[in-house]
Parts: C-alpha cells; structure tokens; sequence
C-alpha cells in the first residue's frame, strides 16, 4: 500500500482529521477518494463535502461521494445523474432510492434513464429506485421495465411491491411465465409475500 494511502486511512481511525481534510486536495484520487472515508469514520462528513466529491474530475472519487450520500441521505444526486461515467449514474439511482424521498427533478430524471439509458445496469438502478420511492409518477416506467432485458425485468417485478392495481397485476401475471426464471422467481416471492 502506498504509504500517503496508509496515513489518510490511518487517520480515520486515529483521530486526525487534519490529515483527513487535507488529503481532500491531494492530486492522488485513491487519497482523496480515501480522505471521505476517513472523514466519514471521524464523524465529519457533512453535505458540502459530498456535493464537492460529486464535482470531482475522477469517477472514484464521484462514486465514493455517491455511496456516502446514500449513508448520510445527503447531497443533490440530480447532477451526478447527469454523470458522464456511467458506473456514477448506475450508483447515484441506486443512492435516490436509499434516500426514499427525493425531488421532483431527481424522480423525473430516474423515469427518464429507466426508458432512455443506453446502459441497462442503469436502467435496472433506475427502476429499483423508483420502486423504493414508491411514487406512482414512476410506475409507468417500471412497467416498462417490466418488458426490459432479464436483469431489468427482475429488478422491475420486484419495484412493483409498493403498488397496485390492474397494470400491475397484468405485469406481474405475465411475469409468472417469463422466459427467463429469475424473473418468474421474482414474482412468485412478491406473490408470496403479498398473501402473507
């Protein structure tokens, strides 16, 4: 281990926030990505120090962000729904769900990638997400995820948890005899566990 990685980690669980916060400038992503870590054990990130990890030029760093926003339900993950890196994008839907309740603009943005994205592991992060949130604005997107490659068609039967009705049914009925047996999986476990 580089020994500049091994004092910003160290200092995490030392006590030294000094180091920690300085590490934040290094020109060493690995060190700036392990400095919000540090920063974490010690009980010092806040919202502006995520916001700034969103912004930074590496996606490590960005991503290191994204996963601590979603610990602390802190941050506007609207922009780094916008990331250029996909792996980000990936990460922040799956960060909007654990905070449960977000913006109109970010719901807005995660109906948008669940129908839109090129990338199909954002797709599935965009419709778990919008299951966890549970807002029905975001159900005709589930539904459409519904019809998505296996891995998003899983995650979809699964986000069709918090609601009702006849599309639902009619997803979840079609779900049952799937080609692919993950998904019929999925919706026979939300079947069972409906009726329980």
């Amino acid at each position: 281990m580089n020994e500049r990685w091994r004092q910003v980690v160290l200092a995490g669980y030392e006590g030294d926030a000094d180091t920690a916060l300085a590490a934040l400038d290094d020109p060493d992503p690995t060190v700036r990505s392990l400095a919000l870590g540090a920063l974490d054990r010690l009980g010092l990130i806040h919202g502006d120090t995520i916001e700034r990890a969103f912004t930074d030029p590496e996606p490590a760093v960005r991503r290191r962000g994204v996963q601590l926003s979603a610990h602390h339900r802190a941050g506007d993950l609207l922009a780094v729904l916008d990331d250029h890196d996909a792996s980000v994008v990936e990460l922040a839907a799956w960060a909007c769900g654990e905070h449960e309740i977000v913006s109109d603009a970010v719901l807005s943005k995660l109906i948008d990638l669940a129908g839109s994205s090129d990338v199909a592991l954002i797709r599935e992060a965009c419709v778990a997400a919008l299951g966890a949130i549970g807002d029905e604005r975001g159900l005709s997107a589930i539904l459409a995820g519904c019809t998505d490659q296996p891995a998003v068609r899983r995650r979809a039967v699964l986000a069709l948890a918090p609601f009702d009705g006849a599309e639902v049914e009619a997803a979840l009925t079609a779900a049952l005899i799937d080609r692919d047996w993950q998904v019929r999986q999925a919706a026979e476990d939300l079947g069972r566990a409906a009726s329980d």
